[in-house]
């Protein structure tokens, strides 16, 4: 993949669709109304913690780079992102974090219960605005779509502390966890703008292999970012016990005595091997071949995008994908 020479900031993200975005901005806001103060406290605290919003994103270029002239997408896209903040909720709850995007988490500052309890709501309102939408053909999609995310993280919940895990097993659980509703996103935007077959096609494939190489950098930062960048703990998935792909790589092509140590990190948990598990990682080239794999899933992304007309829309979709693998948090 060449790399771009574009800025990666949100504004620069977002620039072909300004107008857009802060019509989501305002109906996110709208849609966040409760007569219980604590739904709008935890909501607002959320969505407003300084997310890049890719997911509402992708609806709306998607939509846009076919040519789409109404306003629905402002809806679709918004229940997107509601969709993808309740999982965030739930999430940090399963994973008991205590830190997101530099701040303490909504579990960490209210509690789990109402983290869940706001995490439900959410994802009821996205399919009160899904109604709203009209679109039988999305509400197939996205419905299905929850019912692959949560598959997803109850995959991942089941391959915590395993050192088994496969290559294979872990592309199969992101798929799920997140590169599910980058698809869905992508994939629904095209069914509202009335996407040719071939179109259809080639956004919901672009969504998908973006949203692999999304997770592949999230799970390389975790080994080599920086934690202010991040706004998350260097090590983290490794003290949750998660086999990811720089763990799975580095078993198979160290010394049998690497792999042991790496196999009772994560069987263990918690960060006592960091340090030797990061110089494992290091020295067996687990951090190239993860950026390698994410390279090629953007790569992947780029190529479906052969099928839509020239726009500035389909020219933030490539820089999207050269985002997902350049940036650091």
């Amino acid at each position: 993949m060449q790399p771009t020479a574009s800025p990666t900031s949100p504004p620069a993200l977002h620039s072909a669709v300004t107008d857009d975005f802060s019509a989501v901005d305002r109906t996110i806001m709208a849609q966040l109304a409760s007569r219980v103060p604590l739904v709008e406290s935890i909501g607002h605290y959320i969505i407003d913690s300084g997310g890049k919003r890719l997911r509402p994103l992708l609806v709306l270029l998607a939509a846009r780079s076919l040519g789409y002239q109404s306003d629905q997408h402002i809806t679709l896209a918004t229940l997107i992102e509601f969709m993808h903040t309740s999982t965030l909720l739930h999430d940090d709850v399963v994973d008991e974090s205590h830190l997101r995007r530099g701040k303490a988490t909504a579990n960490d500052a209210w509690g789990n219960a109402p983290s869940v309890l706001v995490g439900d709501f959410l994802y009821s309102r996205s399919f009160q605005m899904m109604v709203k939408v009209g679109s039988m053909r999305i509400m197939e999609i996205l419905s299905a779509a929850t019912c692959t995310i949560a598959e997803g993280e109850v995959m991942q919940l089941t391959n915590v502390g395993n050192p088994d895990v496969d290559e294979a097993a872990y592309f199969d659980t992101i798929q799920g966890k997140t590169a599910m509703l980058f698809e869905a996103a992508s994939h629904s935007g095209a069914i509202l703008a009335g996407a040719t077959p071939e179109q259809e096609q080639a956004l919901q494939h672009y969504g998908r292999y973006l949203g692999l190489a999304f997770q592949l950098v999230d799970d390389l930062l975790d080994y080599q970012g920086e934690a202010q960048a991040m706004g998350k703990n260097i090590g983290d998935d490794l003290a949750e016990g998660k086999p990811t792909l720089p763990l799975i790589h580095a078993m198979a092509a160290g010394t049998p005595e690497q792999a042991k140590l790496i196999r009772q990190a994560i069987r263990q948990g918690g960060l006592d091997h960091l340090d030797a598990v990061l110089e494992i990682v290091r020295e067996t080239g687990a951090l190239d071949y993860t950026r390698a794999r994410a390279e090629e899933m953007a790569d992947k992304a780029l190529a479906q995008l052969d099928s839509l007309p020239p726009s500035q829309y389909r020219d933030s979709m490539k820089h999207l994908a050269h985002v997902a693998v350049e940036r650091q948090s």
